[in-house]
């Protein structure tokens, strides 16, 4: 399994408004892609800041590109979410899984 992960912060008060859009628009339309096998959203809030982390997990680097494209590294942001945003990363980052004790992960419901 293959970790895609990204960040992004937004104002308190678009805090719901991109969380909305990534687990009722986004996360939904992955599931449509073979290979896709879920997601999570991690939040963290600061003074004026809410941060996101977003991890999807997928099967293999071609579910990835059937998402990405053909540079798997570059970020995609739909334009909702890029209103809502105050800051984000242009990249991303993937890991391979080398250990997942909860056995959550990988399946997609």
């Amino acid at each position: 399994m293959i970790v895609r992960m990204w960040r992004g912060q937004t104002t308190r008060d678009n805090a719901a408004t991109y969380l909305s859009h990534v687990t009722g628009n986004v996360f939904p339309a992955l599931g449509g892609i073979d290979g896709y096998l879920g997601a999570r959203v991690l939040r963290r809030e600061s003074s004026d800041r809410v941060e996101f982390l977003v991890l999807t997990h997928w099967e293999s680097w071609q579910a990835i590109r059937a998402f990405a494209g053909e540079d798997p590294e570059v970020a995609v942001i739909e334009p909702e979410a890029r209103r809502a945003l105050a800051e984000f990363d242009s990249f991303v980052r993937h890991f391979d899984v080398a250990y997942d004790s909860g056995g959550s992960l990988g399946r997609h419901t």
